[in-house]
Formats: structure tokens, C-alpha cells, sequence
């Protein structure tokens, strides 16, 4: 099968057994060969995102607020809320490797590392919400990274900026954040479990963030642009102005943001 037909295939399934094999495939053939598209490729804007049949999809403002982690529903609530992050990371990740295929092979090889964590992430928060007696698809998600992944298909460099940069570098802001919630409830096994997989996931995400960064400025390099034309692209999808109570100063610093740039999204002192 053809390198983005395989990808295709990924990107239009809910099975993660099928995703996790593409991966392995995609890499392998990344380690072997010369990836070219065919003349005619032109990748696809999908209309819904892969889960669409496994979840039902509502707006942000409709998902049930998470509290009571200590009850098995409110546990599986949060757990399954990660768990959609995670498989739509597998996504984003993969799309990037299919969407824009003109970029370097190092490239390809960094989103499909990420892929593979990420499907990682995915298995091993999935076992631990059928454990609480439920599966991926039993609450409403909303596809919030699956639009964001749309309306950046004409640009990496946009892509580049809006989903490592912002998206799961907020993911570095939050994550400590829930860990400090659950913290005082350790003594409940299934929650220290989380815990545990949360801290194994804040400390990968560093490095896709890291990946996200090194691409951005290559990007910015190849293009001419200063570095400062990741705030006009946050400007543009109206993100530029959002509310972050909680700056990771050290994780982004660690993701190769400048204390500059963290002092303009709102950290108060980086040095």
C-alpha cells in the first residue's frame, strides 16, 4: 500500500489496533525508503473527525462538569475527557505526516514518534476506564482539536504554531494542575493509577511540544519571517488574548519557548 494511503487508512479509522499498526508501518518505511507522494496526491479535508461514530460530538459549553473523583462516574469522566485528547493527539499527529508532504523526512519521523506515544497514552488511560467499567465513547466529547487540525490545513506553519505551540503546550500548563486536584486523594489506588499516568504523559508532552518548536522556526527560517509571527498567528484564530492562570514557566522553557514569549502569554516573571 501507498505511504498516504496507509496514513489515509489511520486517519479514517476508530480502531486503535488498525492506527497503532500504521504507525509501526509508517515508520519502518520512513527508515527504509525515500517517502514520495504521487504525482496526482492531494490530501483530504475530512468533513468529521475518526471517532465521530464511536462519540457523541457536543459543543464545549454542553460537557458535564468533572468533579467527585473519588466515585468510579466521576473518575471515568475525567479519565475519559483525557483519553479524547489523547486519541485526537494520534490524529493530529498523523495528519501532519499526511497533510504536508513536502516536508523534510525528519519531519514525518518526529509526527510518527509522537503518533506512537500518543497511541501509547491512549492504551494505557483506556485500560484504566474499563477497569471503572466504562469505554471510550460512554461520555460526549467535543472536537475542538479535530476543527482546529481543519482550519490549518493550507498552512504548517500555522499548524506548527496553533497545535504544539498552543494547544499542547497548554496541556503542559494544565496537566500539573490536575495532578495537584488528585493529589490529596493518592491514598485511592485507581487514582494514584492516574496520577502515575499523568506524570508519564506531562513528561512526553515536553517533547512534542519541543518537536512543535523545532518545526515552527525551521519554518520561520525557510520562510524569512521573525519568530514574533507566532503571536499575529495566535492573533488571527483569536487566541491570542485567552485566559492562562497558570504559565508552566520551566516545561515551556524545557519546549524551547523564550522567556520573552512567555512573559507575553502571561507569565508574570521567567528567567
Amino acid at each position: 500500500m501507498d505511504f498516504y494511503d496507509l496514513l489515509y487508512k489511520a486517519l479514517t479509522t476508530d480502531d486503535i489496533t488498525i492506527k497503532e499498526d500504521v504507525v509501526l508501518q509508517a515508520l519502518a518505511y520512513c527508515n527504509e525508503n525515500e517517502v514520495r507522494e504521487k504525482e496526482d496526491f492531494k490530501p483530504v479535508v475530512f468533513d468529521t473527525p475518526s471517532y465521530a461514530q464511536k462519540c457523541q460530538i457536543v459543543h464545549p459549553r454542553e460537557l458535564p462538569a468533572r468533579k467527585d473523583f473519588e466515585s468510579k462516574e466521576g473518575l471515568a469522566t475525567l479519565l475519559h475527557a483525557i483519553t479524547h485528547i489523547e486519541y485526537s493527539a494520534i490524529d493530529l499527529a498523523l495528519d501532519a505526516v499526511y497533510r504536508f508532504y513536502d516536508m523534510p523526512l525528519d519531519f514525518k519521523k518526529d509526527w510518527l514518534v509522537v503518533a506512537q506515544d500518543e497511541v501509547r497514552h491512549f492504551k494505557m488511560l483506556h485500560e484504566m476506564l474499563e477497569d471503572l467499567g466504562y469505554d471510550y465513547g460512554d461520555f460526549v466529547v467535543h472536537s475542538g482539536l479535530f476543527d482546529v487540525s481543519m482550519h490549518t490545513v493550507e498552512s504548517v506553519l500555522d499548524r506548527m504554531a496553533i497545535v504544539p505551540r498552543y494547544y499542547e503546550a497548554s496541556g503542559l500548563d494544565v496537566n500539573p494542575q490536575i495532578i495537584k486536584k488528585l493529589d490529596n486523594k493518592r491514598k485511592n489506588p485507581r487514582i494514584a493509577k492516574v496520577i502515575d499516568a499523568l506524570q508519564v504523559i506531562y513528561e512526553e508532552e515536553i517533547d512534542h511540544v519541543y518537536k512543535g518548536d523545532k518545526w515552527f522556526k525551521y519554518l520561520c527560517q525557510e520562510q524569512g519571517l521573525d519568530e514574533s509571527v507566532y503571536f499575529e498567528i495566535l492573533q488571527k484564530y483569536e487566541l491570542l488574548n485567552k485566559h492562562r492562570p497558570h504559565i508552566n514557566v520551566e516545561a515551556r522553557k524545557e519546549a524551547g519557548f523564550t522567556c520573552d514569549e512567555i512573559k507575553k502569554l502571561g507569565a508574570k516573571e521567567c528567567s
